[in-house]
């Protein structure tokens, strides 16, 4: 499956924008989905995770209660709500799949490890301004 992700930007500290990772095919309903960040120097990371069916979710207590994780099985796409953005937000922002949890619903249903991500997009880039 391939991803593409879209609706980075540039905006200003406490702004929200709202992140896609449309799938090429319907392959992408069967599994977890994660999006990561990465900024320069820096390791990639996690972000947000849910399970295939969209219903259970993870997020690290650096982003809890900002960003919201979605998933539209019906359209192949992923999204990422973010809300109350700062500056430490900035980075590039990857979706990914685990098909190692296909068709697994409920908690732990969804990797909180880069390493078993299988297929990924290419980012996009979100800037934060103070």
């Amino acid at each position: 499956v391939q991803l593409v992700e879209s609706g980075g930007g540039l905006v200003q500290a406490g702004d929200s924008l709202r992140l896609s990772c449309a799938a090429s095919d319907s392959s992408f309903n069967m599994y977890a989905l994660g999006w990561f960040r990465q900024a320069p120097g820096k390791e990639r990371e996690l972000v947000a995770a849910v399970d295939w069916s969209g219903t259970s979710t993870y997020y690290p207590d650096n982003v809890k209660g900002r960003f919201t994780i979605s998933k539209d099985n019906a359209k192949n796409t992923g999204y990422l709500q973010m809300n109350r953005l700062n500056v430490e937000d900035t980075a590039v922002y990857y979706c990914a799949v685990d098909k190692s949890r296909r068709y697994c619903a409920g908690y732990g249903c969804y990797s909180l490890d880069v390493l078993e991500y299988d297929y990924w997009g290419q980012g996009t880039q979100v800037t934060v301004s103070s």
